[in-house]
This record gives C-alpha cells, sequence and structure tokens, in this order.
C-alpha cells in the first residue's frame, strides 16, 4: 500500500502524521509526506489540520480527515498512538516530540483542551518517544497530574533539554515544584501564561519561586490572552515586561476562526515586535501612521 500524509498547517512537525507514518510503516506500507497537488497512486491519504481558520485545499476522494481544525472527536487508533513517532517523515528534525499527560484540570472557555481531551491523565513516559538530547512536549498542564511530575524527575535524571511550549500553569508553581524546574535542562525559555488580570499575582509569586531556586533558562516568556478589553491587558503587558518577562500576546479567535478586529492584532503587533514595544509607548503607536509597512513610526 501506498500512503500518502499531507500537513494541511502545522507550524512544527506533524505528530499525529508521525504516528500515522509510524503505524502504516510497521505494516509494511510505503508513506510519503506530500502536498496538494497530489501526484496519483495514493492507496489511502491521510490528512492533517490543526487550525479553524486554515482554508482546505481540493482533497482526493476518500481522504481520512483529522486535527483539531477540522474535528475535536477524531483521534488515531489506540495503537497507533502509542506508537513511537517516525522521525523520518521531518529528517531535519534535531529534537523529539510528544506528550506525557493529556488532558487539563481547567475549563477554560477559551480552549478546546476540555472537550477534545477532557481531564488529565498520563499519556506516555517520555522515553517512549525520545530519539534526541532535546524534546519539545505539548502538554496543556503537566505540573497537574504526579505522572507529570514524575516524568519532569525523569527528565532532569536523563539531562536532555526540553521546552514545554504550552507553557507551565503558574498557579501550580509551589516551593517544591520550582526547586525540581531549577533541574531541568532549558531547551527555550520558560513558558507562563498570564491570561487575565487575576493571574499576575500568581505569575509574580511563580516566576520569584523559580529565581530563588536558581532556574536559569535563556528567558521567563509569559502567553497573553487578549479578548476586548486593550486597556487590561496593555497593564498585564507592562507589568509582565518590568518583571522581565517576554509577554506575548495572543488575540482571542473564536472557533469559528473569524479573524479578531484589527486593534486587537495592532495590539498584539505592538507587543510581540520587542524593539518596537521597548521604544514606543502603544498611546503612540495606535495614531495613524505609527505602523507603516511594518516599522515603528
Amino acid at each position: 500500500m501506498r500512503v500518502g500524509l499531507i500537513d494541511i498547517d502545522s507550524k512544527i512537525p506533524n505528530l499525529a502524521l508521525m504516528k500515522l507514518s509510524a503505524w502504516h510503516k510497521n505494516q509494511g506500507h510505503d508513506v510519503e509526506l506530500t502536498v496538494p497537488p497530489f501526484a496519483p497512486g495514493y492507496d489511502r491519504v491521510y490528512v492533517s489540520k490543526v487550525f479553524t481558520w486554515t482554508t482546505m485545499p481540493g482533497l482526493p476522494l476518500g481522504a481520512y480527515i483529522g486535527g483539531t481544525g477540522h474535528n475535536l472527536k477524531t483521534t488515531l487508533l489506540p495503537e497507533a498512538e502509542r506508537l513511537c513517532p517516525d522521525y523520518f517523515l521531518y529528517p531535519k528534525m534535531d529534537y523529539s516530540i510528544g506528550f506525557l499527560t493529556r488532558g487539563c484540570i481547567r475549563k477554560c472557555s477559551f480552549c478546546f483542551v476540555p472537550e477534545k481531551e477532557g481531564d488529565i491523565r498520563p499519556a506516555a513516559d517520555i522515553e517512549d518517544f525520545l530519539q534526541h538530547s532535546k524534546a519539545v512536549l505539548f502538554d496543556n498542564n503537566v505540573l497537574a497530574h504526579e505522572h507529570g511530575i514524575k516524568q519532569i524527575e525523569k527528565i532532569v535524571r536523563l539531562g536532555i533539554k526540553v521546552d514545554f511550549n504550552q507553557g507551565l500553569d503558574a498557579r501550580l508553581i509551589d516551593d517544591g515544584k520550582a526547586k525540581l524546574l531549577a533541574k531541568v535542562k532549558w531547551l527555550k525559555p520558560i513558558r507562563l501564561a498570564c491570561d487575565s488580570a487575576g493571574m499576575k499575582a500568581d505569575v509574580a509569586r511563580a516566576v520569584k519561586l523559580l529565581r530563588k531556586h536558581g532556574a536559569t533558562p535563556k528567558a521567563y516568556f509569559c502567553y497573553m490572552l487578549v479578548k476586548n478589553n486593550i486597556e487590561e491587558a496593555h497593564e498585564r503587558a507592562i507589568f509582565l515586561d518590568e518583571m522581565g518577562l517576554i509577554p506575548f500576546a495572543q488575540p482571542y479567535r473564536a472557533p469559528d476562526g473569524k479573524e479578531p478586529n484589527k486593534r486587537l492584532k495592532d495590539f498584539a503587533r505592538w507587543v510581540n515586535h520587542r524593539a518596537i514595544f521597548k521604544s514606543v509607548k502603544w498611546r503612540d503607536y495606535c495614531k495613524d501612521g505609527v505602523m507603516r509597512n511594518g516599522q515603528a513610526r
């Protein structure tokens, strides 16, 4: 059997397609990562769509389509889910990827995870998918489960560099967890989230504990959800910056994929462009003529 895999919009290597590739190769099938338009001759085609707003290209009749951007309920077969990803699918990869836990204890209204994955539970051991000295981990709330904590302890023992790219829950970082996290070798900045004004105290406390125990990542990075109240979001961005964190604004995008309004996008552009954020005040930036061709005026 000849199998074609289509990665519609992933920003990084697609884990689901890598596991499908591993499963089919175990059956003796030929597997290729392809893009539309397709070479003829595939006996089966799988398509992964991560984002709801991505335009779906023309697909061959009978293609299997999955991913958060298409259907929250579509899952891999259990026997494929358990496999180590096929890293040969992305030959330039120099890091491993996977989940240690699935699900989350939070029920955030803006998040797909509660509906897609449910309550938090163990998913894998780090060594189940570890093929490199570095790993990018997709856990939504790894600190909320004892299995996640035990896996971080194992990561420390193995000495691998990691990035929890979905962020760590600052509300769960106590003295003991901060001490453990300080032992981790960080591939990227420590990522936290400050999605409302009510989380500022939790972020401040978590960062204080991490610094107390000598956590030394490249930087401290903080996601910021921005919905409608830009004035409040502005206060959060300044607060995080004054703490020595790098704020990263994420304009809320509704499940139907409708784009955020222009002001939200402009605010996110101002926050996320570090040179402009550090040199131009928001009140000046948002005036007519402040931005032209991506440059501060």
